[in-house]
């Protein structure tokens, strides 16, 4: 059965989608870009907004009762793919080995022509 998570804590849904759903042991998080709580957009380049995106997932994984530390797989989307190594490097510090798989691809243009989105594939504890 699929259950939706919520939380004040990261950006509400800026469409038809939930902020991340659950489905059995499994928390699958949409895609956070960088909004505040409040939907605002985060000022700064691509360190601050991989920042504010990963505090997002880590509210959402909280609200579905897990962390960054059960995460199994990522995908990153880039604005821009010379922007990786300073994303790479918010994200390194965010998560420990052994690493989640992950996929990073460049794309043409992201929500509110934002640098970065990231969405995660969890297990709950």
């Amino acid at each position: 059965m699929k259950d939706i998570v919520q939380t004040p804590d990261a950006p509400a849904a800026i469409g038809p989608y939930s902020q991340a759903v659950t489905f059995g042991n499994l928390v699958i998080t949409s895609g956070q870009i960088p909004l505040k709580p409040d939907g605002s957009m985060v000022e700064g380049g691509i360190t601050e907004q991989t920042e504010q995106v990963m505090a997002n997932l880590k509210a959402l994984l909280a609200a579905a009762g897990t962390d960054l530390e059960r995460v199994v797989k990522t995908t990153v989307f880039l604005a821009d793919m010379n922007e990786f190594g300073a994303m790479n490097a918010v994200y390194e510090a965010h998560f420990s080995a052994p690493y989640p798989a992950r996929s990073t691809v460049q794309v043409a243009r992201l929500p509110r022509d934002v640098r970065v989105e990231i969405e995660v594939l969890a297990e709950r504890h």
